[in-house]
């Protein structure tokens, strides 16, 4: 076994003084549904609801050996790895100073202090992320702190890795596939180092956000580059640059080999595992279940284990997941309507719906028009191919109108 396998185990083995080994559960709805075998791997089940804790706590045992003087670590983060550096700090009864964003919930902020107490101190600074990371850097640089990084270091990276020491124990031989979410890609580079040495035959698939896939970037364009924009909806996985360490560990990987996930499918799949099983999933912590229905035949018959990384879910946010779940199902559109400004119009209008068709919503856009008014509305039906029936109503009747369903522009400011 080599170093790395070796130092895995040892934190998988160290870990149980914090939790005892997440489950590694058979899913029968999703085994009966795809013809495999489907395990979950349930990160979200740490204490901290997340896989952080592990590298965090690794990173931090392991600066605490080499210099025991050190007491002061710092980190900078508005979700998951705020609480592993905090519930590490707890445990090793060391200072840890938390910067967040100034818009970050206050949710994950008291979920943070609590579980610091009064180990960890919170700062909060900055309206975006990076001006909260410059500010940590430098708040390091002047009290000579350890700053923690939340993915971009090899002993974090090694603490990860107890994922796959985990799971290859409970599962008792290597899995076909290993699906795994990726963001910074500390989880990923650890698990698939660990599993590649010990269990050279498992399979492996990545599993990224399509509004912020620096995976696939860092691989064409040969090594890390920060995206211009990225979608932040998936908060847990959402980063502009791979790390430089972890894209060291992961060059080997095919670009084939990596999905893109519509940031609004996601959605679909977080509540299908909340309703039918369950099961609190955070965006980022059902992207490795989110792909399944695209690996489709290529997994019947096979072993998976999908790494639910976390389950850190503020349910303030359930009405914009089922709103994204249903326009990326096709069952709930917006339009704008060309609405003539005489009586009956309105009832005329109502007639054309189906019985199974809702009105959402329904705003005035512009009020003062004197022959025809702007109506913003929103339906809801139960099948998508209702609303083709739907608009050939409309263009039989002459209505004048714009789906805006798909238009971000347009949607970002009106729906």
């Amino acid at each position: 076994m080599t170093d790395f396998a070796e130092a895995a185990r040892l934190t998988a083995a160290l870990l149980r003084d914090l939790f005892e080994p997440t489950p590694l559960q058979r899913n029968d709805h999703l085994s009966a549904r795809y013809g495999a075998e489907i395990y979950l791997k349930r990160e979200d089940l740490t204490p901290v609801r997340s896989y952080k804790l592990r590298g965090a706590f690794n990173a931090m045992r392991k600066v605490r050996a080499a210099d025991p003087a050190q007491r002061r670590f710092v980190c900078a983060s508005a979700g998951n790895h705020a609480q592993g550096v905090a519930y590490a700090c707890r445990h090793f009864g060391v200072k840890g100073t938390i910067f967040m964003p100034v818009t970050t919930p206050q949710q994950k902020i008291d979920k943070t202090r609590t579980f610091g107490g009064d180990a960890v101190e919170i700062v909060l600074i900055g309206d975006y992320f990076d001006q909260t990371l410059a500010a940590s850097q430098d708040y390091c640089r002047a009290e000579g702190a350890h700053f923690l990084s939340p993915f971009d270091d090899p002993d974090v990276i090694e603490g990860q890795a107890s994922v796959g020491v985990e799971l290859l124990d409970q599962l008792g031989a290597a899995p076909d596939l290993v699906i795994l979410p990726v963001g910074g890609g500390g989880l990923a580079s650890g698990v698939t180092r660990y599993l590649r040495e010990t269990a050279p035959g498992c399979g492996f698939r990545f599993v990224e956000p399509a509004g912020s896939a620096s995976l696939t970037a860092a691989l064409e364009a040969g090594g890390p580059v920060t995206l211009p924009r990225i979608n932040s909806f998936v908060d847990g996985a959402a980063v502009a640059r791979l790390g430089a360490n972890t894209y060291e560990r992961l060059k080997w990987v095919d670009p084939v080999q990596v999905l893109l996930v519509p940031e609004d499918r996601i959605c679909i799949t977080m509540l299908e595992m909340l309703n039918v099983e369950g099961i609190v999933l955070e965006p980022a912590g059902a992207l490795s279940v989110d792909v399944l229905p695209v690996l489709g035949e290529a997994i019947r018959g096979k072993t998976v284990v999908c790494v639910t990384s976390g389950g850190n879910f503020d349910f303030e946010r359930l009405p914009e997941v089922k709103e994204r779940a249903q326009r990326y199902a096709g069952r709930k559109k917006y339009f704008i309507l060309r609405m003539p400004q005489r009586p009956g119009a309105l009832r005329e209008f109502l007639s054309m719906l189906g019985p199974d068709d809702d009105i959402a919503r329904f705003e005035y856009l512009k009020k003062s028009a004197r022959n025809f008014g702007s109506v913003l509305i929103g339906i809801e039906t139960r099948r998508a191919e209702d609303f083709a029936a739907f608009a050939a109503r409309m263009d039989a009747a002459g209505f004048a109108y714009r789906d805006i369903t798909g238009d971000e522009a347009l949607a970002e400011f009106l729906i």
